[in-house]
């Protein structure tokens, strides 16, 4: 398949990509551009249950823990139904992303974060 994965890039963005890899704006636009009618359509409560199935999965792969392959697969599955869920919410993850973490930890708001580790940063 020469397709690009996003439609709207050239092949030879599409090739870089995969040599590459992708930004996180990238690969969420890959998810929507092959998945959003059928996203939309379950709705996010049932985008939702398909991402706690994955999120099980991934669970379970690491408490296993002895297939890398499996593994690497299980966490790409995790961000893609996340993806999908932000698609279907009109969330750029990109940029929800910056703005909470770029900046150093939400909560102690250092590079390195030097929060107490019973708190959730």
């Amino acid at each position: 398949n020469n397709q690009p994965l996003d439609a709207s890039l050239s092949e030879s963005d599409a090739e870089s990509q995969k040599k590459n890899g992708l930004t996180i704006s990238q690969f969420q636009s890959v998810i929507r551009t092959m998945f959003y009618e059928k996203d939309e359509s379950r709705g996010i409560e049932g985008t939702f249950m398909w991402f706690m199935e994955e999120v099980g999965e991934l669970s379970s792969a690491l408490r296993d823990n002895n297939d890398p392959e499996n593994l690497a697969e299980a966490f790409a599955d995790v961000l893609a139904w996340l993806s999908t869920m932000a698609n279907v919410a009109g969330i750029d993850l990109e940029q929800a992303v910056t703005r909470k973490y770029v900046q150093g930890c939400p909560r102690c708001h250092q590079p390195v974060c030097i929060c107490d580790l019973a708190r959730k940063p």
